[in-house]
């Protein structure tokens, strides 16, 4: 557990380099986000930086209210310089995964206003094929959720579970949604053409797969040190 979170500190620390005073952040999701806005919390105060930030979960906004970050909202500030996020996969082409946290619909809104997103990852998060490591998240409404289900699962050729708390309830995200996990014994095949199919069933609010948002990917090691890679 150490070690996870070690790469995770690094790749927190290696992204809050990447912070300039003034910038508005889009800050996303996570136990590697967290590291992120530590880091970020640090520099903040050592080097008197002026930089705002709109959270996309409640437990982000939490967050950097006790570290003393500034926040604001898209309403407020719909342009974004820089949004920093974690993710469940990331592949060659830097097709994530994301939603473990259940925030996926915050945050690829937060993600889609960005002009720079950057993706911080400790170890392990990379895969050649979507899918094959982590279930792969869907927000859906409550209202007929058990149709909803069963058109994700056709659709998808997946089958999907009902995220729940420990107590048995369904899982609330945020907004008020549930969430489907859904498994591909194979992995995700064609990641544009299952997000194009899954976004056309109704009640489906959002899919966990983020295409085209990720324009640098940040690992951490354990050891401390952090690659960075630009998307071509």
């Amino acid at each position: 557990m150490q070690t996870a979170m070690s790469s995770k500190q690094a790749a927190g620390n290696k992204a809050a380099t990447l912070v300039q005073d003034g910038m508005v952040l889009g800050l996303g999701t996570g136990s590697t986000v967290a590291c992120f806005l530590s880091a970020l919390a640090l520099r903040v105060r050592a080097e008197g930086l002026t930089v705002k930030g709109v959270p996309s979960s409640e437990a982000t906004a939490a967050q950097a209210r006790e570290l003393g970050l500034e926040l604001t909202d898209l309403e407020t500030d719909p342009h974004l310089d820089l949004a920093v996020d974690g993710a469940d996969e990331v592949d060659p082409e830097f097709r994530l995964v994301k939603g473990g946290g259940g925030a996926l619909l915050r945050e690829k809104i937060v993600a889609q206003a960005a002009r720079e997103v950057v993706i911080i990852v400790g170890e392990g998060k990379r895969v050649e094929r979507l899918a094959t490591s982590f279930l792969l998240p869907v927000e859906i409404l409550p209202f007929g959720h058990t149709a909803t289900r069963a058109l994700v699962a056709e659709a998808g050729g997946c089958q999907p579970f009902l995220r729940t708390c420990e107590d048995g309830s369904p899982f609330l995200t945020d907004n008020g949604n549930y969430i489907l996990d859904c498994k591909f014994p194979q992995g995700i095949e064609r990641p544009e053409a299952l997000h194009a199919a899954l976004c056309q069933i109704p009640g489906v609010a959002e899919v966990g797969l983020f295409l085209d948002l990720c324009h640098v990917l940040i690992e951490g090691r354990s050891d401390g040190s952090a690659l960075l890679v630009r998307r071509s």
